[in-house]
């Protein structure tokens, strides 16, 4: 008897084995060492892993939850298996996107040509809720808006990659990435043997890189950059805390910055301290209660005028999440075609627009089939998975849809591929995704190989966010195996200095555009 016993996925595209019921190539050592363990052996590491996340604090915060509001992360011990050749798809798509929605931030803050030419409905921008009117006209150093982006990537039951949505604003998760990394290193580090895992350490060295570079160019001393927090009672407070020790930067709240002259200083027990970049972890709406909400106590009265006089930097940028609301990802081959010139190469999941009378048509009569979700909710809230719901559910969204139809998109349910997670002595398939994290700067683009693979613990269930009953796997990415004669070293070997030299930005498209709604629809 192995762990494996009964696995069985069903109808869905599984990442581990294929539909024989065999493991596919790139995860066959992996299933070999692991059908070598005993259930008690396995259930031990587990828990010396839950031991670890729990003493080293590493939680997430489940709003509303009555019952307290830290819970340990949830982590299974079974990684998931990228191949170099996959990889290598999935990394040029993730690059195509962000060249593209950096261009298009520029433009609609600036000259506003893809607007002007009709490509994108002016209303849906204009209209859309985190679109910043006070920041038209303003220069981000380098032109760059997204320093830092998470892209949710899905894969159907026929094997293909999709990108369900771009995280734009404040992407979390980076720090579970990392941690999972050390954990399984230190509870299954045979697991590691005869697979060349690509590292994913060198995150945080070129996240700070890219941060320094960003410091105003009139100074000439050593740029302070600082990560600026909501506060302990924020979600990802964990995260925050975390990252600011792994940069070797302070974590600062509202109360620590203050502005004087348009530059922005930080309290410290010698006096004030200049800061020249802010990693910012707080929402565009907290962020100055001088130009947004009045009654924000998170933020700093008057950073904005000094961001925009360019006397500090913003990580990311003011008025990112125009990119990220879910009506506009459904435009992104477009915008892809009409500032690259190239056809989309990781492919969006069809999206239904509640604000075009005839798709709303469409959503309202086809509640049941649709996974309806409000454009600007994440976490996995403001959402209807109408094959699970129920009537009185699809009642009550119809007529929220109906009271705001551009608040609404709606796309088909997709089988989410899944993966062995393990359930009592056992494993079993659950739905997961993949949030791999990019890194933009002045010298190029960085993608972590990998990123944050979520799974639904849930049985059945597709909802992958934490805040949702969901949890994590380490993500390996494994380096292409040299070709007999070739006289380099595995990717065993394969050094942090080699990973940190800044990839080309250079996309070469593959794949074909989006099909238009009319030949959906019918």
């Amino acid at each position: 008897m192995t762990l494996f016993d009964g696995y069985n996925a069903s109808s869905f595209y599984d990442e581990m084995f294929d539909g024989s019921g065999e493991p596919r190539p790139h995860y066959r050592r992996l299933f070999e060492k692991l059908s070598q363990m005993s259930t008690s052996d396995y259930n031990s590491r587990c828990h010396l892993a839950d031991l670890t996340l729990v003493n080293q604090g590493i939680t997430f915060t489940v709003y509303g939850d009555e019952q307290g509001l830290e819970k340990p992360w949830p982590f299974d011990l079974m990684p998931r298996i990228v191949p170099a050749a996959e990889w290598d798809h999935i990394e040029r798509g993730l690059r195509q996107r962000i060249m593209a929605l950096n261009l298009f931030l520029h433009d609609i803050y600036h000259d506003q040509k893809i607007l002007n030419d009709k490509i994108v409905p002016r209303d849906l921008i204009i209209g859309a809720a985190h679109y910043r009117r006070e920041f038209v006209g303003a220069n981000p150093p380098g032109g760059i808006y997204v320093h830092i982006c998470g892209s949710d990537l899905i894969r159907d039951s026929d094997g293909t990659h999709y990108v369900l949505e771009d995280n734009l604003r404040c992407p979390s998760g980076v720090s579970y990435v990392l941690e999972n990394r050390s954990i399984l290193t230190r509870v299954l580090p045979n697991l590691f043997q005869q697979l060349p895992v690509q590292p994913v350490e060198y995150y945080t060295t070129q996240l700070l890189h890219n941060l320094r570079s960003l410091a105003p160019a009139s100074r000439i001393e050593e740029p302070n950059v600082v990560l600026l927090t909501p506060g302990v009672y924020n979600s990802a407070f964990f995260e925050h805390s975390y990252l600011a020790q792994q940069l070797g930067v302070e974590l600062v709240e509202g109360r620590d910055l203050f502005v004087e002259d348009n530059i922005v200083y930080m309290k410290t027990t010698r006096g004030p301290k200049r800061v020249d970049v802010i990693y910012r972890r707080v929402d565009d709406d907290f962020m100055d209660p001088l130009v947004f909400r009045s009654d924000s106590s998170l933020g700093v009265p008057g950073i904005i005028n000094s961001y925009r006089a360019g006397n500090v930097a913003l990580a990311n940028s003011i008025g990112t999440g125009v990119a990220d609301d879910k009506a506009v990802y459904a435009y992104l081959p477009q915008i892809i075609k009409y500032y690259l010139g190239e056809e989309m190469i990781l492919q969006n999941v069809f999206t239904y627009l509640g604000s075009e009378p005839a798709q709303l048509d469409h959503i309202l009569k086809n509640l049941d089939k649709l996974v309806v979700k409000a454009t600007n909710e994440s976490g996995g809230y403001g959402m209807l998975i109408g094959p699970q719901s129920t009537a009185e559910t699809r009642a009550e969204f119809a007529d929220k849809i109906k009271s705001n139809p551009r608040n609404y998109i709606a796309q088909p349910l997709i089988s989410l591929s899944t993966a062995p997670a393990f359930v009592d002595d056992h494993f079993e398939p659950r739905h997961i995704d993949l949030r791999p994290f990019i890194l933009t700067g002045k010298d190029g683009i960085t993608i972590i190989p990998g990123g944050l693979t979520r799974v639904a613990l849930r049985r059945g269930s597709y909802v992958v966010n934490s805040s949702q009953g969901g949890g994590s796997k380490d993500t390996w990415v494994l380096a292409a195996e040299p070709e007999p004669n070739d006289q380099k070293t595995s990717s065993a070997a394969v050094s942090t200095h080699s990973q940190l030299q800044n990839p080309s930005t250079q996309t070469q498209a593959v794949g074909a555009g989006s099909p238009g709604w009319s030949e959906l629809a019918q």
